[in-house]
């Protein structure tokens, strides 16, 4: 008898703008995860369009960001996901029981050049790797940065 597969993992990354910080952490996880956890991105405020800058250093590492555009963070989003990351969204991020919160603390990448975003995009990248393990997903072999 066949065992009920697992659920698919879901999780939502969280910032103001989602112009750099949560859209870096999806693309890197999605990148990371082929398709074994489901990835979302949100922002309090959404801007008008990804962070330039954050779009060349992904592009650096084969992501392409050009398609995506920030989202407003919606309640349904939220209750959507089973791991909701917050990067700086303070209180305007809703808050559900039952679902695991954390909250990486990182440089906002807005108003930076590339060479101040590289080492951002890094530390996402490493965090990815590491919630990656935490949820039992067998990481990408591929090495996201260089």
């Amino acid at each position: 008898m066949a065992e009920n597969p697992t659920p698919i993992p879901t999780v939502l990354f969280v910032c103001v703008h989602n112009a750099g910080r949560s859209q870096m952490a999806a693309a890197l996880l999605a990148h990371h995860a082929h398709g074994a956890v489901e990835v979302r991105s949100a922002g309090s405020e959404p801007a008008d369009a990804v962070n330039p800058a954050v779009r060349e250093v992904m592009a650096e590492l084969g992501i392409d960001l050009s398609a995506e555009k920030p989202k407003k963070l919606t309640v349904g989003a939220v209750e959507a996901s089973g791991v909701v990351i917050t990067m700086g969204c303070g209180d305007a991020c809703p808050v559900f029981p039952g679902k695991r919160y954390l909250d990486w603390e990182l440089t906002d990448p807005a108003g930076r050049s590339a060479e101040e975003i590289r080492p951002i995009r890094d530390d996402i990248d490493a965090r990815v790797r590491a919630l990656l393990a935490e949820l039992g997903v067998t990481p990408s072999t591929e090495s996201a940065t260089r």
